[in-house]
C-alpha cells in the first residue's frame, strides 16, 4: 500500500490529542512548598497551576494560573520539572505538566495571597514530609523531584513522577 500524502488539516487531525498543564513551586523562608486546596471535589491538595488554554504557552499558563488562582503577578522562572502522565481509564488523554520556579515568597507576598474564590478553598506552606500525606501520590513524587532539582540547578523528566531512567537518576 502506497501512502498518500494529505494536506495539513487532515493529517494533524489523525495525531494524537495530549492536553498541558503548567504549576509553580513556592516555598518560604523555611523550605516549605506552597499547596492550595481546590473546593472543587478533589479532596486533595495541589500546587498552583493548571490546564493550558488552546494555543497556550506552559510558560503563559503558568504565569496566568498564579495570577487567578493567588492574586500573584509574579514571573515565573526556570523549568523544573517536566511530567507526563499516560491515558487514564476514565477517559483522560495523556497530560504533560511543567513544572517552574516560582522562587521564595516574602513575609509580604505570602500576606498578599488572594486565593480564587470559586476554585480554592484555602492555602498552607508544607514539608515534603508533610506534603506525602496532602497530595495523592504522583503529585508527592512530582514535588519531591521539584525540590531537589532546585536545590541542584538541573531539570527532570518524569513519567507519572517517576524518572523512567531509575531511583537516583533525575535527568
Amino acid at each position: 500500500m502506497t501512502p498518500r500524502w494529505l494536506p495539513p488539516a487532515e493529517y494533524y487531525a489523525t495525531l494524537p490529542r495530549q492536553i498541558a498543564s503548567a504549576g509553580v513551586i513556592f516555598s518560604d523562608i523555611k523550605g516549605r512548598v506552597l499547596l492550595v486546596e481546590p473546593a472543587y471535589g478533589a479532596e486533595t491538595w495541589e500546587i498552583p497551576g493548571g490546564g493550558l488554554d488552546e494555543g497556550e504557552s506552559p510558560w503563559a499558563g503558568a504565569r496566568r494560573e498564579i495570577e487567578e488562582e493567588l492574586g500573584l503577578d509574579l514571573l515565573p522562572g526556570r523549568l523544573l520539572v517536566v511530567d507526563w502522565v499516560p491515558p487514564q481509564p476514565d477517559g483522560r488523554p495523556a497530560l504533560t505538566n511543567n513544572l517552574f520556579d516560582g522562587g521564595i515568597l516574602g513575609e509580604d507576598q505570602i500576606a498578599s495571597l488572594r486565593l480564587d474564590d470559586g476554585e480554592l478553598k484555602r492555602s498552607k506552606f508544607a514539608t515534603c514530609t508533610e506534603a506525602v500525606e496532602m497530595l495523592r501520590p504522583h503529585m508527592a513524587r512530582r514535588i519531591a523531584v521539584c525540590v531537589d532539582v532546585v536545590d541542584t540547578g538541573r531539570t527532570a523528566y518524569l513519567e507519572n513522577g517517576f524518572d523512567p531512567l531509575g531511583p537516583g537518576d533525575v535527568s
